[in-house]
């Protein structure tokens, strides 16, 4: 397995350990902990690329001890094989779908939509990819909390899963309301479970997954004391409705923001949406300051 660490760390270093201060002075340095990198580029392989449901297909890869300690929320870029024909120039974002510590692995949840994962549907086990992250801000649970809930749909579903067990590790308790078009195509569904939560599937095709029948799910956990905090992605129309109510009932909420990304690091200003900050509008780029943000400042 190849290792690049990308990001470094700037200062001053002297023969001793001492410093001059602008007086002339000198003065004792400041001590400065050990040094860590937090996201590096790596060449991982492929355990597993296999299809789950009808649209999507389930990624597993072997890497490194920075990788696999990815939080929930964050992502990485993808250097994703060209497919025949086609010749994807950037990386791809795609959000965590899993970490496992030992051994270390990463898991990704995808949808062939385009060039990019057109070139991720034909990796074998033992083929490599070249993989960077984990990049942004993740999700934050409080441990004061003790029931969250979680509303995803669409890729969605993917963003929000490692919250499950992280919720677990923290005897946090979780409800996640789960939304697609038809009930195959509630992918998370198992991996909630899996982890002890409490899972309320909608979908079109049953015609459940209208914001009016979720705003009554929502109050109803809410009156039953279900809900202290709220944790979205995949849907504008569901993000709306949990602004509401947490307003109503002061309930703090995040979301997880998709946005199209071409560097990952926050240096191109490619992925740069607009945010509510008390009332004046700030605009902030989704793969530095995110992709996980105050569900009160969110904007469609």
């Amino acid at each position: 397995m190849q290792l690049r660490i990308v990001y470094a760390k700037l200062g001053f270093f002297g023969g001793d350990d001492s410093m001059l201060h602008e007086s002339g002075q000198q003065v004792e340095a400041e001590a400065v902990a050990p040094w860590r990198a937090t996201a590096a580029s790596e060449i991982a392989t492929v355990v597993s690329n296999r299809a789950i449901a009808s649209e999507y297909r389930r990624l597993v890869l072997s890497c490194g001890p920075i990788a696999s300690g990815a939080r929930p929320g964050q992502f990485f870029q993808l250097l994703c094989p060209q497919p025949a024909g086609e010749k994807p120039f950037l990386r791809r974002p795609m959000s965590i779908y899993a970490t496992q510590a030992d051994p270390h692995r990463i898991e990704f949840l995808y949808k062939v939509a385009g060039a990019g994962t057109r070139g991720l549907e034909t990796l074998d086990a033992g083929d490599t990819i070249d993989v960077f992250g984990p990049l942004g801000v993740g999700f934050t649970l409080d441990p004061q909390w003790r029931r969250i809930v979680v509303v995803g749909r669409g890729a969605g579903l993917a963003t929000l899963a490692p919250l499950a067990r992280a919720a677990a590790e923290m005897g946090i308790g979780v409800t996640a309301v789960l939304s697609a078009r038809r009930p195959d195509l509630l992918v998370s569904a198992d991996l909630f479970q899996a982890c002890g939560a409490d899972v309320i599937g909608v979908t079109d095709a049953e015609a459940t997954s209208g914001p009016a029948n979720v705003e009554k799910i929502l109050r109803g956990l809410i009156s039953q004391q279900r809900c202290d905090a709220f944790f979205t992605c995949g849907s504008a129309r569901l993000m709306r409705v949990q602004q509401r109510l947490a307003a109503e009932f002061a309930i703090p909420g995040q979301i997880a923001l998709e946005q199209q990304m071409a560097c990952g690091i926050g240096l191109c200003y490619c992925c740069v949406r607009d945010f509510n900050v008390d009332g004046g509008i700030v605009t902030r780029r989704v793969c530095w300051d995110g992709p996980v943000f105050d569900l009160a400042e969110a904007m469609p």
